[in-house]
């Protein structure tokens, strides 16, 4: 049979056949397409509920992929109940004036704090002293607060399916805190460790998560997960030509019934 797609991000899912693109606010106009497809792509997160619970359709990336990537107080919480020691200490606690000295009694400067949802390097603070960690916390109801890790690059793993895919390592500019490429951080597709791979697919494998760049960092041989984001950035993967719509679509079809390909 012809596979049939209802994508809600056209870019992601440009080179996939069979898909008819459509904008997230006709989602209810169109309905009719969207109880004929057999895949709705990368809906947004306020249509997930609606989509699987009410229309009971099959979503890509993974429900759990949406839920737990969320934002960052969701997926540590699964990196600490998953794999804790694959993941930085880390604290998370409602905006109070004893939430932030107990914070303070905890943490050595420097450590990190973060925004809970932000990506690209967005939102995450090198805190040095203390008045650098009051100014954060005027700003934020929830803090979110890191051990700093001694490194000078990271991985970004990206995962498609029950698969790592391909991967990268980024090491920020000279001088600079951040290692994202929309920051500057310069690229090498090398060397890249079996042992991160193994950790993030392992992962995946417990939570469900089928679509995910994962960012990953190395200190001393051992891996820690900084977080993952289900709609990465994917500028360096275009410089290096890697699409990842065939291997997307090659995925839905082996998740496709026995005898009922997507394929005509």
């Amino acid at each position: 049979m012809t596979g049939r797609f209802v994508s809600f991000d056209p870019l992601r899912t440009l080179h996939i056949p069979h898909v008819i693109a459509l904008k997230p606010e006709q989602w209810l106009s169109r309905k009719d397409l969207i109880q004929a497809a057999d895949w709705i792509l990368f809906p947004e997160y306020w249509q997930i509920n609606a989509l699987v619970y009410g229309w009971k359709k099959k979503i890509f990336p993974s429900i759990s992929s949406f839920y737990i990537g969320h934002d960052k107080v969701e997926m540590t919480r699964t990196f600490q109940a998953v794999c804790p020691q694959n993941t930085p200490v880390t604290q998370i606690l409602a905006h109070t004036d004893t939430a932030v000295e107990q914070i303070l009694d905890a943490f050595y400067f420097p450590f990190v704090a973060k925004e809970i949802r932000n990506s690209m390097g967005q939102g995450v603070f090198l805190i040095e002293t203390r008045k650098d960690f009051l100014d954060y916390a005027g700003n934020n109801s929830v803090l979110y607060v890191q051990e700093y890790l001694d490194i000078r690059r990271d991985l970004r793993l990206v995962l498609v399916g029950n698969q790592v895919v391909t991967g990268y390592w980024r090491q920020a500019a000279p001088g600079q805190f951040h290692n994202n490429v929309s920051r500057g951080g310069a690229v090498s597709f090398e060397n890249i460790p079996e042992g991160a791979v193994h950790l993030v697919e392992s992962f995946a494998g417990e939570t469900g998560i089928d679509h995910a760049g994962f960012d990953v960092a190395e200190v001393d041989g051992h891996f820690y997960f900084l977080e993952f984001n289900t709609r990465f950035g994917t500028r360096a993967l275009s410089d290096r030509g890697i699409q990842l719509s065939p291997r997307i679509y090659s995925y839905l079809n082996r998740c496709h019934s026995p005898g009922k390909l997507l394929v005509s």
